[in-house]
């Protein structure tokens, strides 16, 4: 018994020493990883919560497998499903983009966009790069000439990070595109990469503010001087909350943001849900080339389009009173868009999808003969390229979208987005989150996604027969009507005929 009593004490030893031993390798280990995450610039998630991080991608693995049995399929998950996410992903990280064993996309549904394929699409060799578009030319002295197709809409430093805005400028500029301020005025980071940038006059007039709350013509004319700013746009109303302004919770503003929009630290900034001056659309008129002859650069407006009778009374007033008050180009934002805070009453039920309020605008301009003169920007979840591609189709000039450079700086979609604890360090001021946000390696990202998405669209146009992806027309795509039948664009939205102006 003393013998089988000593081994039993030997093998507790044994085990206790090997389990210290375990325990103690495990320890070192997750410190490896624990210094290897925290020092690393790929991953955002894995930088600003080490270790744990990690089980993101472990159980991303696992719901490959399991999907079926516990969780929402590729294309039922709002608001961005787990496919479009992931095309953008893949596409920020230059990584192949192709999937497998077939389209996980339903075509049944009304209203599913279909491209129509050429039986002889042109060669690669002869695929064309977008053409370039001038806007302003013969109205301002400083007309823009632009080659993008896809641009970075409105996200205003405040609403996101200084370090979310460096990589977008940077980003923007290696991919040859704009970028629009959002209505929190000009920061240095906008201007840092030394890309093109729209200015953005919201109804609160941040950087553009007179004392009195009114338009200063001073600071127009102090922005309009740097060289990269290259539009001005004002803001009457946006896609998630159409007749209500911009909303920043005090908490996220910092001196900086104080003094770049001309408030109070710790001040809420809320904007006015319109412009106080603006009463009719001779007063839109009016301020529109106001701004141009005190910038003399292009002008345009954003605006939530619902309502054909708005246009006819606009367009028809343009033609009255003289083509140098109409807009150099009008960016349409639709219920399709998506913002960092808004009213569940307004995000869900006000304003039209873009499916609708596109298609309407382009019409009404070719109806008063006002295409060749307005440019059109159309934005509302235009993160992949077939919606943009659908666009192209449609009419639009240019397509501009913010979710999908807010995948490629690293969001996964965790709506903390007015909380001020984003955990990627895009929409959050809280410097220990900001960290995950490397500018180096997202910048490339933002770039990669830009110029894989107009590839992709590219792809799109050639395959339907066009050279250019701004060749793209409504015969070029179908879309599915009750039945489960699919009708042309061209069917759907027929041809309107231009009165003249």
């Amino acid at each position: 018994m003393s013998a089988l009593t000593s081994f039993a004490a030997n093998f507790l030893t044994y085990a206790v020493v090997l389990f210290v031993f375990l325990v103690g390798l495990l320890a070192l280990y997750v410190l490896a990883l624990y210094i290897i995450d925290r020092t690393q610039k790929e991953h955002t998630v894995r930088r600003n919560y080490p270790v744990i991080g990690r089980f993101r991608y472990f159980f991303e693995h696992l719901g490959e497998f399991f999907r079926q049995y516990f969780f929402a399929l590729d294309r039922e998950e709002m608001q961005f499903n787990r496919a479009q996410r992931s095309w953008v992903y893949r596409a920020a990280k230059n990584i192949d983009s192709t999937v497998a064993f077939g389209s996980t996309r339903d075509l049944r549904p009304e209203g599913t966009v279909m491209f129509v394929n050429s039986p002889f699409p042109p060669l690669t060799d002869e695929s064309l790069p977008p053409k370039s578009i001038t806007l302003g030319e013969g109205y301002c002295d400083f007309p823009f000439t632009t080659g993008s197709l896809v641009n970075i809409s409105g996200m205003s430093f405040g609403a996101i990070s200084k370090p979310a805005v460096q990589a977008l400028s940077h980003g923007a500029k290696k991919a040859g595109c704009w970028i629009n301020t959002g209505e929190g005025g000009l920061s240095p980071y906008h201007l840092e990469g030394g890309c093109d940038v729209v200015f953005q006059i919201g109804t609160g007039k941040f950087g553009v503010r007179a004392e009195d709350g009114g338009l200063s013509d001073e600071k127009l004319r102090d922005i309009s001087k740097i060289e990269n700013v290259r539009m001005f746009e004002i803001k009457l109303s946006q896609g998630a909350k159409p007749g209500k302004g911009g909303m920043l919770p005090g908490e996220k503003v910092t001196a900086e943001i104080a003094e770049i929009r001309g408030l109070q630290i710790g001040e809420s900034a809320i904007s006015p849900n319109r412009h106080a001056e603006l009463n009719d659309n001779d007063d839109l008129c009016n301020m529109i080339k106001h701004v141009r002859d005190v910038t003399n650069k292009p002008v345009g407006f954003k605006a939530v389009i619902s309502s054909e009778e708005w246009l006819d009374d606009l367009f028809s007033l343009i033609c009255k009173r003289g083509l140098e008050f109409a807009p150099d180009f009008i960016s349409v934002d639709s219920a399709d868009g998506g913002t960092g805070a808004a009213p569940m009453s307004l995000m869900d039920d006000m304003g039209l999808p873009v499916k609708e309020s596109l298609p309407m605008l382009v019409d009404k301009l070719n109806q008063y003969g006002l295409r060749s003169r307005i440019r059109v920007n159309s934005s509302g979840k235009m993160v992949n390229p077939t919606e943009v591609a659908w666009a192209m189709c449609v009419g639009t000039d240019f397509v501009s979208t913010a979710r999908g450079p807010m995948f490629a700086l690293g969001c996964i979609q965790a709506l903390q987005c007015n909380k001020n604890t984003c955990p990627t360090g895009i929409t959050t001021h809280d410097k220990d989150l900001q960290k995950g946000l490397v500018v180096e390696n997202k910048k490339e990202r933002v770039a990669n996604y830009l110029k894989n998405l107009e590839k992709e669209i590219r792809i799109i146009a050639n395959s339907c027969g066009a050279k250019r992806p701004r060749d793209l027309n409504r015969s070029h795509a179908r879309v599915v009507i009750g039945g489960g039948k699919s009708i042309t664009l061209e069917q759907l939205y027929p041809t309107v005929k231009s009165e003249g102006n």
